[in-house]
């Protein structure tokens, strides 16, 4: 399993969003892009990048302009980027994401 995963869950549909290009970037001298990937029918990206990556600074990026444009909506915010620290590369790092295209949260998930 990758060491970071993410689901996208849209709010405003209360439905998973499926089709969103994400992106995961170590940010070291520079962005790094690690891996990239595009939400599943469930929202979901259970594969991104490795399996181990090391402590540093990461982002994930989701390109949420072209969700919206898919779906029929207009939103506020055409990308959505989360910076995170990796402090443990033993553990899983899961970063949820829910959408609207007004607003956007997250947390560390399980």
């Amino acid at each position: 399993m990758s060491a970071v995963t993410t689901h996208v869950l849209d709010a405003a549909r209360g439905r998973p969003a499926a089709g969103i290009p994400v992106r995961l970037e170590a940010l070291d001298e520079r962005a790094t892009v690690l891996a990239s990937a595009t939400t599943d029918e469930d929202g979901r990206v259970p594969e991104l990048g490795p399996d181990r990556v090391e402590p540093g600074t990461y982002r994930l990026v989701f390109d949420t302009a072209t969700y919206f444009a898919a779906s029929g909506q207009t939103g506020f915010y055409p990308e959505v980027a989360i910076t995170f620290t990796i402090a443990d590369p033993a553990q899983h790092y899961h970063v949820p994401v829910l959408l609207s295209p007004f607003a956007y949260s997250t947390y560390r998930g399980s």
